[in-house]
């Protein structure tokens, strides 16, 4: 396991490569990447049974990862590529014509690390659902986990997932939700109340977890208790708080930056909070 401080050190140089990425390309969807670097960092580079240099699309013998929430791409890009699943100079195509780097991340061109083409919100969950129950049918004790944004549980497809899941005691499965209150027309209580997130999982028969996911501290301790909890008959979810923009002060909380690219001397304003940890691609 990774300590807690070099978790950080490559937190960071994930977020930088995030405000990189998307003002490159001046295009994408910074707000909720740099929100949900820490667990993603933590999730590939210490908690998840992973296999980079054999990776193929049918997991098995390793824990699998599916980003529901796909826009949210520039993340999850920088972490495979600094956890060595394709070159770090490749981040630099983001976006770009003919990159296997797309805005939502595709299986079109098998890039590495990638195993359910995602962005279009609510589906995520079930593809999940149907890896896990896979994993149990093959006998493999892995987990299968889910990334989700707030905004997304706005979907009739996740309650169905969610009942489901539940219903079936598929109790391989971790779902990660990103609570940061936010989604692109606004605070999520304004386009649509949540209402309370945590009786409404445990109401479907799920074991409910919180974390602070911008302490990376906290999401260590979350994703260990999460896991702790599996295979007693029903789904884990985190409930993860964390702020839109975290880590540069003038797009942390406002949901502007949901998908807004930064223009040059907004990406040079940002990068001078972020201090380069592992090098730049």
């Amino acid at each position: 396991m990774t300590d807690i401080i070099e978790l950080k050190r490559i937190a960071t140089q994930v977020r930088r490569d995030i405000i990189r990425m998307v003002g490159g390309a001046s295009s994408g969807h910074p707000g909720g990447s740099l929100g949900c670097a820490d667990v993603m960092t933590a999730l590939y580079f210490g908690h998840m049974d992973l296999d980079p240099e054999h990776f193929d699309r049918k997991g098995r013998n390793e824990d699998m990862f599916f980003l529901s929430n796909g826009h949210i791409s520039p993340v999850w890009y920088s972490v495979l590529a600094r956890r060595g699943y394709f070159p770090v100079k490749e981040l630099g195509t983001f976006r770009r014509l003919g990159s296997r780097l797309q805005g939502h991340p595709s299986v079109h061109d098998k890039l590495p690390g990638i195993r359910q083409a995602s962005g279009s919100l609510g589906q995520g969950l079930s593809v999940g659902i149907g890896a896990a129950i896979a994993k149990k049918m093959d006998g493999c004790d892995k987990l299968v986990y889910t990334l989700h944004g707030d905004g997304e549980l706005q979907e009739g497809q996740i309650w169905e997932a969610v009942m489901f899941a539940g219903a079936k005691h598929v109790d391989n499965l971790i779902a990660i939700v990103d609570v940061n209150n936010l989604q692109i027309d606004g605070t999520t209580d304004k386009v649509c109340s949540l209402g309370d997130l945590e009786k409404k999982f445990e109401a479907f028969m799920w074991k409910t977890v919180t974390m602070d996911g911008n302490d990376m501290q906290s999401v260590v301790d979350g994703l260990r208790k999460a896991k702790a909890e599996t295979g007693q008959s029903r789904p884990v979810v985190i409930l993860m708080k964390t702020h839109m923009g975290f880590g540069v002060d003038f797009m942390q909380d406002d949901n502007k930056w949901h998908g807004t690219a930064p223009n040059e001397e907004q990406v040079a304003k940002a990068l001078s909070q972020l201090e380069e940890t592992l090098g730049d691609y």
